[in-house]
C-alpha cells in the first residue's frame, strides 16, 4: 500500500560493530532511509489540513511520526499518523492555540508600539516587552510541539521548551532558523516552491525540529 512500508523486505544490513552516527551524519542517514516516507507524510499532512480546523491535530500527528523516525522506530505511516491524530487532538489544540495566541498578541504589540514609539519614546518599553515575548515564543515553539509527543505533561513540555529555547539561545536560534527558515523561504518563493511545499515543505522542517529536540534532550 502507498502509506505502508514493507519492513519484511530484506535490506543491505548494518555492521554490528558500526558506531552510532550522530549530528549531520545521523540526519543524512534518516533522510536517506525515510525520504519516500517523508513525501508520503507531507501529502498526508496537506490532505488532513484541508478542513482547516484539523490543523492542530495534523501538526501533532506529523511530529509524532517524525519523532519515531528520529528514534529509528518502525513507522507504519497511516496507522501511527491516524492514531496520534485521533487520540491527541485535545492536547494538540491546547498547544497550538497557546503558541498562536502568544505569537498573535506579541506580534500585534510589536507592530502597534513600533509605529508610535518613533514619536513617543515612552512606548519603547512596551515595544521591547512585546519583542521579547515574540522572540521567546519563536525560540520555545521550535521545541514545544515536538516535546508534547514524548509523553511528558503539558506543563513539563512548556518548561523544557523555554529552557531549551531561551536557556540555550544560540542553539535555539539555529533550530528556529532550520525549522521556520526553510518553511518561510518556501512561502516567499511561492508558486515556484509549490512542488517542494506539496512534497516536503512541511515534513522536512518538522523532522529537523524533532532532530534538534532529540539532540538537546541527550545533553540535559
Amino acid at each position: 500500500m502507498f502509506f505502508r512500508k514493507d519492513y519484511a523486505k530484506p535490506g543491505p544490513g548494518i555492521d554490528r560493530d558500526e558506531p552510532e552516527k550522530t549530528g549531520a551524519a545521523r540526519l543524512a542517514e534518516i533522510f536517506s532511509i525515510e525520504c519516500v516516507t517523508l513525501v508520503k507524510l507531507n501529502l498526508l499532512f496537506v490532505i488532513s489540513c484541508l478542513p482547516v480546523v484539523t490543523i492542530p491535530a495534523a501538526v501533532f500527528a506529523m511530529n509524532h511520526v517524525t519523532r519515531m523516525m528520529v528514534l529509528d522506530q518502525p513507522v507504519t505511516l497511516l496507522y501511527h499518523y491516524k492514531t496520534a491524530f485521533q487520540t491527541k487532538w485535545k492536547r494538540a489544540c491546547a498547544a497550538f492555540f497557546t503558541v498562536a495566541a502568544s505569537l498573535l498578541f506579541s506580534g500585534c504589540g510589536v507592530w502597534f508600539y513600533l509605529r508610535r514609539a518613533m514619536t513617543q519614546p515612552v512606548l519603547l518599553l512596551p515595544f521591547m516587552l512585546c519583542s521579547t515575548v515574540l522572540l521567546v515564543t519563536l525560540l520555545a515553539s521550535t521545541y514545544f510541539y515536538g516535546l508534547l509527543t514524548t509523553g511528558r505533561s503539558f506543563q513539563e513540555c512548556l518548561r523544557l521548551s523555554l529552557l531549551l529555547g531561551v536557556g540555550r539561545p544560540f542553539r535555539g536560534a539555529l533550530a528556529a532558523m532550520a525549522v521556520y527558515g526553510s518553511f518561510l523561504f518556501a512561502l516567499l518563493e511561492f508558486p515556484i516552491s509549490g512542488i517542494y511545499l506539496l512534497l516536503m515543505g512541511f515534513s522536512v522542517p518538522c523532522l529537523l525540529g524533532e532532530f534538534f529536540i532529540r539532540t538537546e534532550l541527550k545533553r540535559l
